[in-house]
């Protein structure tokens, strides 16, 4: 499980997928077979940066143990 602090700071959002859409870092909240919702996490000024920030969250996930975690996403 992962939840997620949006880079505005006003929402937490539990996220069963994380996808790079050009600058932006988006999370799949829910996913049905033709259709799936999602919500902007964070904004950047790059694709490489968006892409490094997704390489955090995959670190951070990797680091716990329980299988659960909450990550910020950064300015």
């Amino acid at each position: 499980m992962l939840w997620v602090l949006t880079q505005d700071k006003r929402s937490l959002v539990n996220v069963k997928e994380v996808i790079v859409k050009g600058k932006t870092v988006e999370g799949i909240i829910s996913r049905s077979f033709f259709v799936y919702w999602s919500r902007v996490l964070g904004e950047y000024d790059s694709y490489e940066r968006a892409l490094e920030v997704v390489k955090q969250i995959h670190k951070k996930l990797e680091d716990e143990e329980n299988g659960s975690t909450s990550f910020s996403m950064p300015q």
